[in-house]
């Protein structure tokens, strides 16, 4: 990185994709799972209904394919602003 208006601008983007990540978790884990729990009573996934699903499994599997998406994001990132390994 050559100045710091171009290190700001990778952490800029570093935190951007991890305050995404964390939001659709928390979604998908807290509010797929708990608040909307009553509301996904009668889809039935695996024998247990999706709310119950997602509080147990789902938000594990989200979590996982973030990750991905995440090393996936910051590797265009760091190409992007030359930091690249």
């Amino acid at each position: 990185m050559a100045d710091k208006s171009s290190a700001n601008a990778y952490w800029a983007a570093n935190v951007r994709i991890i305050l995404i990540s964390l939001a659709i978790w928390f979604a998908c884990s807290f509010g797929l799972g708990i608040l909307l729990r009553p509301a996904l009573k009668g889809i039935m996934i695996g024998g247990a209904d999706l709310g119950f699903w997602m509080a147990q499994n789902g938000s594990i599997y989200v979590f996982i394919i973030l990750i991905f998406a995440y090393a996936k994001m910051m590797g265009k990132v760091d190409r992007d602003h030359g930091v690249e390994e």
